[in-house]
């Protein structure tokens, strides 16, 4: 396998991206911070993929942040810290346009649980082992573990997590709402394409606008969040996607969307 920190693979309309520092359980570094930051903006440009699939290399996804480099010394004046560029990224990555498909392969812990987090959808491998584990060493979440962890779970599940460390299996987290999918670990990496295909199948352009308001309306009121979905519906209703979509229908054929 390359050395490179982050491996992109296209299939297709599915991009895949691997955090790839293997001996380091794909430990969040600098150099894994910049390939995301180069390789996302382009992929969101690139209308021929439709999905990203984010995974790890071999039996982890991600153990967080590099320790050594997340506490080394001060940079420069002016200059960003580790810290500032890993909450861009995941930020950059939260607020990825296209559908997102994590794929938690191994061990996935404080860094790479908030990493996993920013996805739309999140399957394991049986044999993952989930958790935010910050307070194990003493370390506070930066990338959303204590600020994101209680939007996507019931608040006091989320508190055990944050306060025990504790780490759950796949099919815990599956219990918990976390984890849409669990697969035996052989079979992941081919689910979590095929899952992939599947919504790359449907219409660009009405999966973005979901996605543009889901991700949203925790912090809208009902009201707004309705508003908000009522102005992209406007918007819709002038797509080729969804006049392609009628007419398939009525043609009985499937739809061939551009995600316009």
């Amino acid at each position: 396998m390359s050395d490179e920190p982050l491996i992109l693979e296209t299939f297709g309309a599915i991009a895949r991206l691997t955090m790839n520092r293997p001996k380091a359980m794909n430990a969040l570094n600098l150099a894994m911070i910049e390939a995301f930051a180069m390789v996302l903006p382009r992929l969101a440009a690139d209308d021929d993929i439709r999905v990203l699939v984010l995974t790890g290399s071999d039996g982890a996804f991600c153990a967080g942040a590099d320790l050594k480099q997340a506490l080394a010394g001060d940079p420069a004046p002016g200059e960003p810290d580790f810290l500032d560029r890993a909450r861009a990224m995941t930020e950059q990555l939260a607020s990825f346009p296209k559908p997102v498909i994590a794929a938690l392969n191994g061990v996935t812990m404080a860094g790479g649980l908030e990493i996993a987090m920013c996805a739309d959808i999140i399957i394991a491998a049986d044999s993952a082992q989930i958790g935010d584990a910050h307070a194990n060493f003493g370390v506070f979440p930066g990338g959303g573990g204590a600020a994101v962890l209680p939007r996507v779970m019931p608040l006091n599940t989320a508190l055990y997590l944050l306060l025990t460390g504790k780490t759950l299996s796949a099919a815990e987290m599956k219990a918990l709402g976390l984890v849409s999918e669990v697969h035996p670990a052989a079979a992941l990496a081919d689910a979590a394409i095929e899952l992939a295909q599947l919504i790359a199948t449907k219409s660009p352009a009405a999966l973005r606008r979901m996605k543009e308001v889901a991700r949203t309306s925790a912090d809208k009121t009902r009201a707004d969040a309705l508003l908000h979905e009522q102005v992209l519906l406007r918007a819709h209703l002038r797509s080729s996607d969804l006049a392609e979509g009628l007419r398939a229908f009525a043609e009985k054929r499937p739809p061939r969307f551009v995600g316009k």
